[in-house]
């Protein structure tokens, strides 16, 4: 039996019966039925729950004679990501801004877990990382398919039709690539992460591990920003048309 986070025990507790049920209907057998709810699990349902609770918060409290502090730095996140989306695909950008605000705050609240004792970050675990730049690779393509439509594969033949036996294969694995340069790179720098800290915690009076945990908020939040920003790279040269 893995060790389990107190909110991990919680879930499985409370739900392992229906959810062991449910996967084992789906021909698919948890290697612990007893405790079928991971840690990394947990934790993306703890950030979901969250988040849901803040946005709630904002929107209750939404002013424009008198806005909150919340409200501020929600506008400013938003404002952030759609110049920043601006810049980058141009005109007629700001329909990527929810989902790249979205992505952006699930990720960086992911990586704060980590900070949090009796927490860990679901992003440490490569699974996370994976379903996130799954769902941008996902979501690229579909905005390159809603724009050019069939067109579209003209991005996978390269400039000349005749290199086209060629280019197609390469660029297919590009995008491939892609998937694994996005996971890797944001589960490695938060597992690294949170090891370093959990070490130094153990092992070092308080006052050495604070400065690790602010490089680790530090991290945390980079590495939310980078994968946002490459998402949003992908998404320029999906939607991009000839001139």
């Amino acid at each position: 039996m893995p060790e389990q986070l107190l909110f991990t025990r919680l879930l499985n507790h409370w739900f392992a019966a229906p959810v062991t049920a449910l996967l084992t209907a789906l021909h698919i057998h948890p290697e612990y039925p007893q405790a079928p709810i991971t840690n990394a699990v947990a934790m993306e349902l703890l950030v979901v729950g969250f988040l849901l609770v803040v946005f709630i918060m904002v929107r209750s409290s939404l002013s424009v004679e008198s806005p909150g502090g919340l409200q501020h730095m929600f506008e400013g996140i938003n404002g952030f990501i759609e110049g920043q989306s601006r810049d980058v695909i141009g005109h007629h950008s700001e329909r990527f801004t929810p989902f790249l605000v979205t992505l952006g705050l699930f990720i960086l609240i992911a990586n704060l877990f980590g900070v949090v004792p009796g927490l860990e970050s679901p992003t440490a675990s490569p699974v996370v990382p994976l379903g996130c730049a799954i769902c941008a690779f996902a979501y690229y393509q579909f905005q390159g398919f809603r724009a050019s439509g069939v067109g579209y594969l003209k991005h996978f033949l390269g400039p000349m039709w005749w290199l086209s036996p060629l280019m197609l294969p390469l660029e297919i694995i590009s995008h491939l690539a892609r998937l694994m340069s996005l996971t890797i790179r944001l589960y490695a720098n938060m597992f690294a992460g949170d090891m370093v800290t959990l070490v130094f915690f153990s092992l070092i009076p308080l006052a050495v591990p604070v400065v690790f945990l602010g490089l680790h908020i530090g991290v945390a939040l980079l590495q939310a920003y980078i994968f946002v920003l490459l998402t949003t790279v992908y998404l320029a040269g999906a939607v991009a048309t000839e001139h």
